[in-house]
């Protein structure tokens, strides 16, 4: 199935598919910031922050500066951020749900805890 749009989306979620990528956008939120500055908030080896940040440049999500010798990386397109704020309310929505369920699970399986607790075993 050629389906170029589809597939283009399916790559640029899949960039955003990783725990330390997601970091490193949550540490541009503020401003442009060097592979240095964002190493100390990802709290990755150099290699690492470099790998991860060359798979978002490759999918646009991050665009890059030399100043110097130094590179800064900033996000290509702000309303990346909507993107992710719109995701962490559907994630906080699936955790309330979660959370009904557990609470509906916990009130019927109570009185079953009620019940065995109160046989005793008899004696043979």
């Amino acid at each position: 199935m050629r389906d170029p749009i589809r597939q283009f989306k399916a790559e640029f979620f899949r960039a955003l598919g990783h725990p330390a990528r997601l970091k490193i956008l949550d540490a541009l939120r503020d401003g442009e910031k060097s592979v240095t500055q964002l190493q100390a908030f990802v709290e990755l080896e150099p290699a690492a922050v470099s790998q991860q940040l060359a798979v978002l440049r490759g999918k646009n999500i991050v665009e890059s500066r030399k100043v110097g010798t130094t590179v800064l990386y900033q996000v290509r397109d702000p309303q990346l951020y909507d993107l992710l704020e719109v995701a962490r309310r559907i994630f906080n929505n699936h955790l309330i749900d979660t959370q009904a369920m557990l609470a509906e699970l916990s009130a019927e399986t109570a009185p079953a805890s009620k019940l065995e607790r109160g046989r005793r075993p008899r004696a043979r």
